[in-house]
């Protein structure tokens, strides 16, 4: 990985320490892409209920 991209590995790593090691994705390879969304609207469904946002 890319030096600029140690710290936000490490907080994302932190955040998502349950999953992340998961084997989808390769921190050690510096074309690893660390990739921002922000949604501006959407539906979540949940146990049957649907959630709009």
């Amino acid at each position: 990985m890319k030096k600029e991209n140690h710290v936000i590995a490490g907080k994302l790593k932190e955040a998502f320490a349950e999953w992340i090691d998961n084997g989808h994705n390769n921190f050690d390879d510096e074309n690893t892409i660390i990739l921002c969304i922000e949604l501006t609207d959407g539906r979540l469904f949940s146990h049957g209920t649907m959630y709009e946002f």
